[in-house]
């Protein structure tokens, strides 16, 4: 009887995401073990098919040595996503800490803030970087960018240089991470802060204490959430590489497939360390 139970439970629960699961083996999972195996391979494309010559790993090596474009592009990426990532999901706390205060109008507010991560898909964040609605006014007045370049290393200088020209750009991405802490602020007790306030604790030690403890489940999807973003977003540059380098005659779609692999290791590696660097300072808190 109880064996048939949980049986029923389990085919209801399937009945709701067979449908996701049959989408994932046939749009993502094939997709995916095809170009694997395209990335060892020398493709061609002609007008009997699809062609493939077994190469091993040269896609990846010529990717990793020889490709000095692409290998700066994956340095970049790394870089500004770990400065990225942190300034994100700090801001979407900060607005989400605002947004959960009693005042009148905070509907319409998170309504406002919210608004940028519908309407900035690809073509209308590109038309809006074109205008220079993305970047910060009067930035070059204040700092000189060229003494940045003169006086730090070079990968300081440019990641820099980026977050300054980005920042416009960056707080618009924190609009889901911003709704995901709202959510779990909301979730907190009411009683356990009074509770604090009786024992003397002031709001600054409840925050430290009670506040960002309970968030760490949020901090960390809000993290993984954001790296996966900006890694797929359609105007990062190593997506443009990726794709350019597919179409070329030159390279062709093994040699792209063996970069795509490579770019998804690294993107996988960068979630690694960011989520075990937050793990361990939750831990040592």
């Amino acid at each position: 009887m109880k064996l048939s139970y949980r049986l029923r439970e389990a085919l209801v629960g399937l009945s709701f995401i067979w449908i996701w699961i049959v989408g994932f083996l046939i749009f993502t999972c094939y997709p995916l073990i095809r170009t694997l195996l395209f990335s060892f391979s020398d493709v061609k494309i002609t007008a009997d098919g699809i062609k493939t010559t077994f190469i091993g790993w040269e896609n990846y090596r010529n990717a990793l040595f020889m490709d000095v474009q692409f290998g700066d592009q994956v340095v970049s990426y790394a870089l500004e996503t770990i400065a990225m990532v942190p300034i994100i999901v700090v801001f979407a706390l900060i607005v989400a800490l605002l947004l959960n205060m009693k005042f009148r109008g905070k509907g319409i507010f998170r309504t406002i803030y919210f608004l940028p991560v519908i309407i900035t898909s690809g073509p209308v964040i590109k038309q809006l970087m074109d205008q220079g609605a993305t970047t910060l006014p009067g930035i070059q007045d204040i700092i000189e960018m060229s003494r940045l370049h003169e006086t730090l290393p070079t990968l300081l200088a440019d990641l820099i240089t980026f977050l300054l020209s980005s920042f416009i750009t960056i707080l618009w991405f924190s609009g889901v991470q911003m709704l995901i802490f709202l959510a779990g602020l909301q979730k907190l007790d009411a009683s356990m802060y009074e509770a604090a306030s009786i024992d003397g604790a002031s709001r600054w030690e409840a925050f430290w204490k009670l506040t960002l403890p309970a968030l760490n489940p949020m901090i960390l999807v809000n993290i993984v959430y954001t790296v996966i973003m900006q890694s797929i977003f359609s105007l990062n540059p190593i997506i443009i590489l990726i794709q350019s380098a597919m179409y070329d005659p030159k390279y062709g779609m093994g040699y792209s497939a063996a970069l795509a692999w490579i770019y998804f290791l690294v993107m996988l590696a960068l979630l690694a360390i960011l989520v075990l660097a937050t793990r361990q300072r939750a831990t040592n808190r």
